[in-house]
């Protein structure tokens, strides 16, 4: 996956508002609106972008209740890594899933409406799991930031 300087630009760009018309962006970056689509087109299909998303506040849609849970599993083996990279995907109530090294094996970022749904979710979802040794919960306090933007890296013109 090759992007070049005005790919970086547009990258930039979408990361920081992804409702920007192809005019605005093309115009930002030095691109005609066209331009701008076919290489936004590209940079999708190529897994650049991997995905257009909004980001929103869980106390607005009733889910004020934010943890960081640590997740160490009985036996690290790749069936059982697959299974629960599985069960990550299929649960609403976990936001984000990340597969570490360290004391943990896998961090999940949960959602919850409150205290007793979390623990719901923990006895269906960690308890109900043979596979799971232990998991450690952190509850969020204050989400200071929030997003998905990464730096880019302008390449050099050769």
């Amino acid at each position: 996956m090759q992007y070049d300087q005005i790919d970086a630009r547009i990258l930039e760009v979408v990361q920081k508002n992804n409702r920007l018309t192809s005019e605005v962006i093309g115009e930002r970056v030095g691109l005609s609106a066209t331009a701008c689509q076919r290489r936004l087109k590209r940079l999708r299909s190529e897994g650049i972008i991997e995905s257009d998303v909004s980001i929103v506040s869980p106390k607005a849609v009733g889910r004020p209740i934010q943890m960081l849970v640590l997740v160490t599993l009985e036996r690290e083996r790749a069936d059982i890594i697959d299974k629960f990279k599985k069960a990550i995907k299929s649960s609403a109530e976990v936001v984000n899933g990340f597969y570490v090294t360290g004391d943990a094996d896998f961090v999940v970022y949960i959602s919850a409406r409150s205290m007793d749904d979390y623990e719901q979710f923990t006895r269906q979802f960690f308890y109900q799991n043979s596979d799971i040794k232990g998991f450690k919960t952190m509850v969020i306090l204050d989400r200071v930031k929030a997003g998905f933007a990464v730096p880019i890296e302008i390449p050099s013109e050769d």
